[in-house]
């Protein structure tokens, strides 16, 4: 069951990567709409890892004593 959730993901944002491609080149009015939601989904992702990766690595130095 995972497997096919992991895989319906996988082919949502390979959909929408080819639907931001195809606007750019000026796609029907769909596909810009398609491609305007997996812009605003990709910052949305963007913000929320910058914004829960940073608390994890304030000041580490990678794991060593040196």
């Amino acid at each position: 069951m995972g497997l096919i959730v992991l895989a319906v993901i996988v082919v949502l944002v390979v959909g929408g990567c080819v639907c931001v491609v195809w606007a750019d080149r000026g796609g029907p009015r769909w596909v810009r709409g398609v491609a305007a939601v997996t812009r605003v989904a990709g910052a949305v992702v963007g913000a929320l890892l910058r914004s829960s990766g940073s608390g994890r690595r304030g000041g580490s130095n990678g794991g060593s004593d040196e």
